[in-house]
């Protein structure tokens, strides 16, 4: 089932007595020691979703996923590239465009997020209907991800739609 948080997992939002929020959602809890991130301009970029693959893909060889040593490896960084597809996709289509990417990594779990000035929320079209075109990509997130969710930004318009799938054993 989809989540729509105001917060990510594991954050309990902004502390009452500090100052206030920012306009980026809280950095998720890390699962090891060493957390690298990635970012990825896309304001007003063409090509949104084939450049975040690509950038995707790049982050992944540089973390040891790719090239995937078995066929679960593969099938996992083959997942990644689907949700990130999906989301930036999402973005264009329903946002305006996607402002930026990140990709974060722990020992244990890939996070993605993609941040858009849209005010929609996304959601998996319920019923779910395989055969019916177009529609699917929340669904396929929902499928593939472990958690995932929406952080309005605080300061006005516009959301981070994050994910977040299991690193490969």
């Amino acid at each position: 089932m989809s989540t729509t948080r105001p917060y990510p997992p594991g954050d309990r939002g902004p502390d009452p007595d500090g100052p206030a929020a920012s306009a980026s959602p809280p950095a998720p809890p890390t699962a090891g020691p060493l957390r690298q991130i990635r970012r990825l301009h896309l304001i007003g970029a063409s090509g949104a979703v084939p450049r975040a693959r690509d950038f995707t893909r790049e982050a992944l060889r540089d973390w040891g996923w790719l090239p995937a040593a078995t066929a679960d490896r593969r099938a996992a960084a083959e997942d990644v590239l689907l949700v990130v597809s999906e989301l930036v996709t999402n973005a264009c289509l329903h946002a305006d465009g996607p402002e930026e990417l990140r990709v974060s990594c722990t020992a244990k779990v890939l996070r993605l997020e993609v941040v858009d000035l849209g005010t929609g929320t996304p959601a998996p079209r319920t019923p779910h209907r395989a055969g019916r075109p177009g529609g699917h990509g929340m669904f396929i997130v929902q499928r593939l991800c472990l958690d995932w969710g929406v952080v309005r930004n605080v300061e006005g318009t516009g959301k981070t739609v994050w994910a977040e799938l299991a690193a490969p054993g």
